[in-house]
């Protein structure tokens, strides 16, 4: 590692540049860039929290930690702001906002860490194992305090079903970050070691990327055998521009489109049929009301014993008396006699912060500020999440649109059903983001729960990336649709696997690593407090 960074580290400037350099660069390793060399980037960081400023070093590093996190969320969220142009002349306004807000507010969590890592003052090598644990906590924090955002994990940057995401089905998406910031930033620790000690170093540090990609391809070698007579599974996408979606003339067209879609010919007719949340333009409970002409033409577009699971929203009565609205995954099952029945319902758990309700909802609304929903209030968080038990059909565990990207969220509710789900269901309206990195970053970080569960994961969008994953994390060839392409996905659903080390333990294997990097630093303090009593 060049001594002075061709200069900038001597001056403010220059190690703030550096610091958001970083970031940048660290953000690049995620798809769709997939450039993995960018995680050197946490190299940096902890050489820039090494040389924190004299006399404010506390202060300095969490600045350059909230500098390169800055970086780091703004090119990995940058795509939020497309949701506020769908509708520009209500939200527009309030896209960069929300970039600067959201970007500069999880920062936050990554000055934390690198002030966590400064204030702990580690010496040699071994000070990589305290870095990795001061980061890897503040995500961890960031993934669950309030509702959690746990987008872009570093440890999520390696390709959801290439052989270093396997690690995952052992330690989860957390443990894995640890594990992925402890290797990138290790080069950092290499200057002014001796030669031999040098060596060491870098020699574990190969042996364990080594150990990711050689665990990884034995794991992928020996994937569960498919069943033979596994469900067919259709997935229809239909391409609905997010911004044409909800002016009521297009209902008619967009239903008939799903329809149509829905009935193509198929060598194999299939068991499920999966529309994407938010299908219709509409409240189920309207398109459903008697004298309605979409009840009929739902029934008739299906045949008996088929199932459609479709995402909607959905009207109910709380407490209070007043109407809830939820965002919620319906499946109806085809009767022998024209009709359908209601098989299951499951209402969406975790909101999205101002996507789908406003925290603070008094106050924010006297700021001007409103939700994105196309509903008269915001929605209402659904129970805790557990398996539908479908006819016909393995158990399944739903997820809707962002509860994706949270680790525990299928074991959680095998636990409270008292049954394991068989496979997971991702429905998502990832038309909101358009043509950006979004939606293929959600991809990546939805897939990661299929690996760490150990089981399939079926994913309905409207505009893609829809597709059939199976229990590694990968899209299975020819089962799977990019953005901006209309049609139909047909595909038997791979099996499950047996339950991983993750769905068995949960996070005890990255809170074992915290105590790793909570030892390594307990002795450097004993180690100052014996040799410099009066720190």
């Amino acid at each position: 590692m060049a001594e002075h960074y061709l200069g900038l580290e001597s001056h403010a400037l220059g190690r703030a540049v550096l610091a958001l350099g970083a970031g940048l660069a660290a953000a690049l390793a995620h798809p769709p860039f997939g450039i993995l060399p960018g995680l050197l980037g946490f190299a940096l960081l902890l050489r820039l929290g090494d040389q924190a400023a004299p006399g404010r070093p506390l202060a300095s590093a969490f600045f350059r930690g909230w500098l390169a996190g800055l970086g780091y969320f703004a090119l990995s969220v940058w795509w939020v702001t497309e949701a506020f142009l769908v509708d520009a002349a209500a939200h527009g306004w309030m896209a960069p906002f929300a970039l600067v807000l959201l970007a500069g507010g999880l920062a936050l969590f990554w000055g934390a860490g690198l002030w966590l890592y400064r204030l702990i003052r580690p010496q040699g090598p071994a000070r990589v194992l305290v870095f990795a644990g001061a980061l890897a906590l503040a995500e961890f924090i960031r993934g669950h305090i309030f509702t959690g955002f746990p987008w872009n994990l570093p440890g999520e940057a390696w390709r959801a079903g290439g052989a270093p995401s396997q690690a995952a089905a052992l330690v989860g998406a957390y443990g894995l970050t640890w594990i992925t910031l402890a290797l990138a930033a290790s080069p950092a620790a290499l200057p002014g070691l001796p030669r031999r000690q040098a060596m060491a170093v870098g020699g574990l540090a190969v042996a364990v990327l080594a150990g990711l990609y050689g665990g990884g391809a034995w794991r992928l070698a020996t994937a569960p055998t498919p069943r033979k007579a596994a469900p067919m599974v259709r997935i229809v996408q239909a391409d609905v521009d997010q911004k044409e979606k909800w002016r009521p003339e297009n209902l008619d067209l967009i239903f008939e489109d799903y329809i149509r879609l829905s009935r193509q010919p198929a060598p194999r007719r299939p068991d499920v049929v999966i529309w994407p949340e938010g299908a219709l333009p509409a409240v189920i409970d309207d398109l459903l009301a008697p004298g309605q002409p979409y009840p009929i033409a739902l029934a008739e577009a299906f045949a008996p014993g088929q199932v459609l699971m479709l995402g909607a929203n959905r009207v109910g009565l709380g407490e209070d008396g007043a109407l809830d609205y939820f965002n919620t995954l319906v499946a109806f099952r085809r009767l022998e006699t024209p009709g359908l029945e209601v098989a299951g319902i499951y209402d969406k758990h975790r909101l999205v912060p101002f996507g789908e309700y406003l925290p603070l909802g008094e106050i924010m609304t006297g700021l001007g500020l409103r939700s994105l929903v196309n509903m008269p209030a915001d929605f209402t968080a659904g129970p805790p999440p557990q398996p539908l038990a479908l006819p016909g059909l393995p158990p399944v565990q739903p997820l809707i649109c962002y509860e994706a990207l949270f680790p525990r969220f299928t074991g959680q509710g095998a636990a409270r059903g008292g049954i394991r789900a068989e496979w997971i269901l991702n429905i998502s309206n990832d038309a909101w983001f358009g043509a950006t990195s979004g939606p293929w970053q959600h991809l990546n970080l939805a897939s990661y729960r299929a690996i760490e569960e150990g089981l399939p994961m079926v994913r309905s969008t409207p505009t893609g990336v829809s597709g059939v994953i199976d229990a590694r994390g990968r899209l299975q060839a020819g089962a799977w649709m990019s953005q901006g392409r209309r049609g139909v996905i047909d595909a038997p659903l791979p099996p499950p696997d047996g339950p991983t080390l993750f769905s068995r333990l949960g996070n005890l294997p990255f809170a074992i690593m915290l105590l790793v990097s909570a030892a390594t630093a307990g002795a450097f303090w004993l180690r100052q407090r014996r040799y410099r009593p009066e720190a």
